[in-house]
């Protein structure tokens, strides 16, 4: 009987170390400088840098070219495990700040995202075209810490995300570049913002 009481006790042993994974390698942080600028709900927070220093991310070297803060409507959120960029960015975020941040607007649209791009469609359109362009955006998310990877993993479709960060260039070690836009105002290729996440609230 006591035996049969210590193979239970292993076995639940060996399944609550499967589930726990204590010797999961955790992401190392990213050393940057701190970002400081305030949330602004009506759009996107952005300060370029004159100077733009560089980081380490994993097996790239991530240019920062601009401090960046965001207030907004999470409107949709597709996560990426295949390709180069899922190395950097594991998810996508499509983000509405402004009128598409309010609940009576985004919930006329149907979001879809896929091969890293955004798109929308309304039967209706609750607000001018150039509006909805200009305030949502697909935006690529590389995590600067495990505690921020793990606090994204968390966010879902319809929450409020806040966050702050760095709009980046990334490059890796045989010449491949991925570089973020700087402004809210262009679409298509190109146009989307890839940020370097060190703040989640």
């Amino acid at each position: 009987m006591l035996r049969s009481f210590h193979l239970y006790l292993f076995a639940a042993l060996l399944i609550g170390l499967w589930l726990t994974n204590p010797f999961e390698e955790r992401q190392p942080p990213v050393s940057t400088p701190v970002v400081n600028l305030p949330f602004d709900r009506h759009q996107p927070v952005q300060l370029n840098l004159s100077s733009a220093p560089e980081v380490r991310f994993n097996e790239y070297d991530l240019t920062l070219l601009a401090e960046f803060s965001i207030d907004a409507r999470v409107l949709g959120r597709e996560d990426y495990s295949l390709g180069r960029e899922a190395e950097l960015s594991p998810w996508d975020f499509a983000l509405g700040w402004g009128e598409m941040a309010q609940p009576e607007v985004a919930k006329q649209f149907e979001i879809r995202q896929s091969g890293r791009w955004y798109y929308w469609r309304a039967d209706t359109l609750p607000i001018p075209r150039r509006q909805i362009e200009t305030s949502s955006a697909n935006m690529h998310l590389i995590p600067a810490s495990q505690q921020v990877r793990d606090r994204l993993e968390q966010i879902k479709e319809h929450d409020q995300l806040r966050l702050r960060g760095f709009l980046v260039e990334a490059r890796g070690d045989d010449g491949w570049r991925w570089r973020s836009s700087l402004s809210r105002n262009d679409t298509g290729n190109g146009a989307c913002e890839l940020i370097l996440v060190t703040e989640v609230l």
